[in-house]
């Protein structure tokens, strides 16, 4: 098992759980079911063949293929962002044999052609992400991410992520590069006299030392089962949430990309 970092950061990000029809939530973190899609559209694989598995990744003496069901989580909460509604307009102004059907396949009229929908989105936000797997899946994972075939969005086509995206390829423990290496991008700066700066972590598993028994502290519906467009679904996945107190030394200061490049180069021990 290996793993590797991801910075997600970009003006806008979105990662909805539950939101159907007009109104289309977002979670205040990454949810599985959106870094899946992620690692799928690096590799080019179309919606429809996103979670297969990976046999040509299938390590001597493995018995099964490599999956997406192989990967475990960790996310970091940087900066929670603000929360953004913003509103679209759907089907106004079209002549009739282009206006939105109704339920009984009539055309909507006029006065009631335009349908309002609401779109929540994250701004400023910024999470920091520890994949651990095989590690040949999370090697072909880090390798399509640098050089991604379909274009990366973060939960949403039009949240497009800023660079860096990737800030390790190869960690033996990605989950302690979190906790103990990983540059911090923190809006305020900590006060004088801090020497630990506490964090949120959202985990999969029970967090490390922590009693195996302890129940989650929530439940998310991101579980990728199937992602083609007409018949998505997805299965609850327990959460585990702490506070870390993380070394005040990891912020990363007022231009973060200073910090964030010297980790990327090896120069932060």
């Amino acid at each position: 098992m290996s793993g590797l970092v991801l910075r997600l950061a970009g003006l806008l990000q979105s990662f909805g759980e539950r939101g159907v029809f007009h109104y289309r939530d977002t979670c205040a973190f990454p949810t599985r079911s959106s870094l899946i899609g992620m690692f799928a559209a690096a590799q080019g694989r179309p919606r429809e063949h996103a979670l297969d598995p990976y046999p040509h990744l299938q390590a001597p003496g493995d018995t099964t293929a490599p999956s997406h069901r192989d990967l475990t989580l960790t996310v970091r909460i940087d900066q929670p962002g603000t929360p953004y509604r913003d509103f679209h307009t759907v089907g106004g102004g079209r002549p009739r044999e282009q206006r939105l059907r109704t339920g009984d396949g009539t055309r909507r009229k006029p006065a009631a052609s335009t349908l309002v929908s609401h779109r929540d989105s994250l701004t400023g936000a910024v999470f920091t992400v520890a994949v651990t797997g095989p590690a040949l899946l999370t090697a072909h994972i880090a390798e399509t991410l640098e050089r991604p075939r379909f274009g990366l969005f973060l939960g949403r086509r039009a949240c497009l992520p800023d660079e860096p995206l990737l800030l390790n390829p190869d960690s033996p423990d990605p989950v302690q590069e979190l906790l103990t290496r990983t540059p911090l991008t923190r809006t305020p700066p900590p006060n004088p006299g801090d020497t630990h700066l506490p964090t949120t972590f959202v985990w999969e598993h029970p967090p490390p030392g922590a009693d195996p028994t302890t129940p989650p502290d929530r439940e998310s519906t991101s579980e990728p089962v199937n992602l083609t467009r007409h018949a998505r679904r997805h299965l609850p996945r327990p959460l585990w949430m702490t506070t870390e107190p993380l070394p005040a030394h990891l912020y990363a200061g007022p231009r973060p990309i200073d910090a964030l490049a010297a980790y990327m180069h090896g120069e932060i021990a």
